[in-house]
């Protein structure tokens, strides 16, 4: 059973820019919303970063702002769609030749035919791994570092998430949380959610010692 329990995302959760925690990415948020709504000047923006500091969460909360404003907007990891009003492109890194090509090819596209193209990965343009040719293109537009959260930024978050499910994060469980758990966002999410779970089944008010239990489990699933 509580091998189950790390996998237990919420449902109706999603990634959105309310949920997103700017610390430092003002000025990148500021640049996503300006070219969502049209009035940015470029229309592909690449951002780069290390694994966990949101890239994914961004790219997601762009196509999802776009589909609730009814346009045409799709979320890619590992292919290359065809174009669209936004197209976002995750882990441009992990895409083969042929996928980089037509990458090339999209971004040419979307820039003579309009629509906003986003494209993430864990360099900046400069450093990728990818065509030449391609590299090229990705860092002619605008070029965002995604800064990482520090801890007190991740405890808001974290905090913030718990209310959501319901429950109070006490100040115990957070210190222990960010000591023991993975640095990156997401996976100290999915275990707060997993120590939920947890809790809710065994009926008891979540502690410290359910949370060494999720944590533990959590090393053995690794």
């Amino acid at each position: 059973m509580m091998s189950q329990l790390l996998l237990d995302i919420t449902p109706d959760w999603w990634p959105t820019f309310d949920n997103f925690v700017a610390g430092r990415n003002d000025e990148l948020l500021a640049a996503l919303h300006q070219a969502l709504a049209g009035t940015g000047k470029d229309r592909c923006i690449y951002l780069w970063g290390e694994t966990g500091s949101g890239k994914s969460h961004l790219l997601q909360a762009c196509v999802s702002v776009a589909q609730n404003a009814h346009h045409q907007a799709i979320y890619a990891n590992g292919v290359v769609p065809e174009p669209q009003s936004v197209v976002a492109v995750d882990d441009v890194e992990q895409l083969d030749a042929d996928a980089q090509i037509a990458l090339f090819a999209l971004y040419n596209r979307m820039r003579e035919g309009g629509g906003v193209l986003l494209v993430c990965g864990r360099q900046p343009p400069q450093h990728l791994a990818v065509r030449e040719d391609l590299r090229t293109r990705l860092g002619w537009g605008l070029v965002y570092q995604v800064h990482g959260l520090n801890d007190e930024e991740k405890g808001q978050a974290l905090s913030r998430h718990a209310q959501t499910r319901g429950f109070t994060l006490s100040y115990e469980l957070l210190q222990y949380l960010l000591r023991h758990g993975r640095r990156d966002l997401p996976s100290l999410l999915a275990v707060l959610d997993a120590l939920d779970t947890h809790s809710l089944r065994l009926h008891r008010t979540p502690s410290v010692p359910l949370l060494k239990e999720v944590l533990q489990q959590s090393l053995e699933l690794t």
